[in-house]
């Protein structure tokens, strides 16, 4: 760490390491010019303590031991076959070069990655392929292709405020919105529905999964 509190990796490529990024008074940096293939991350720190600047991450493991929220900053890391274990809010992944000017973001990617053992409520997959990636099943569920299928999901009654507040809402996504990650028990709690309310109606569209 230096004098800074910074912990930064760069210039390097990294294959079968354990990384500790549990510091709370530590900034981690992830990147420029940063490979790192079959490492596991656990991540334990909040979001404001987290920086990725390009880095390529192959088939590694992240365990996130804190939940992340509000990361947008996934956008700016290239990921292949990586799996993501724990609670991530408000997280977007993949290509989104107008989230922010700066060099790194202009370069984020996704694929052929696992989400199924994460716990994921309004994370958006940016710019890439969902069909590559593994989401996780009920009680999450991901609206494909949002933007264009928002006119059909707003045919349906939806519980509660969710489909004023939710579905209503899809058609003003960015462009680049690929697909939408929410978990059940978290928006039924925060609309003062039930999940099997959300399932009922979920169930009747294929551009759903859960």
């Amino acid at each position: 760490m230096d004098a800074l509190g910074n912990v930064v990796f760069k210039d390097q490529e990294i294959e079968n390491e354990r990384l500790e990024l549990t510091d709370t008074k530590a900034n981690y940096i992830l990147g420029p010019n940063l490979t790192l293939r079959n490492c596991t991350l656990v991540l334990k720190v909040p979001a404001r303590r987290l920086s990725l600047k390009q880095p390529r991450l192959i088939d590694c493991t992240f365990e996130v031991k804190q939940e992340l929220k509000n990361y947008q900053s996934w956008v700016a890391a290239s990921l292949k076959g990586c799996r993501f274990k724990g609670r991530l809010t408000g997280c977007d992944f993949g290509h989104w070069p107008e989230y922010m000017s700066l060099p790194w973001y202009q370069h984020g990617f996704i694929e052929d990655c696992d989400f199924s053992e994460a716990r994921m409520d309004g994370c958006r997959i940016m710019g890439c392929d969902p069909s590559t990636l593994r989401f996780p099943k009920w009680p999450c569920f991901t609206i494909l292709d949002p933007i264009g299928n928002s006119r059909a999901l707003r045919s349906a009654i939806w519980p509660g405020r969710f489909g004023r507040i939710i579905i209503d809402d899809l058609a003003n996504y960015p462009a680049d919105t690929r697909a939408l990650t929410f978990h059940a028990p978290s928006q039924a709690k925060y609309f003062d529905i039930t999940p099997e309310a959300l399932q009922a109606v979920i169930q009747q569209f294929d551009c759903i999964l859960f």
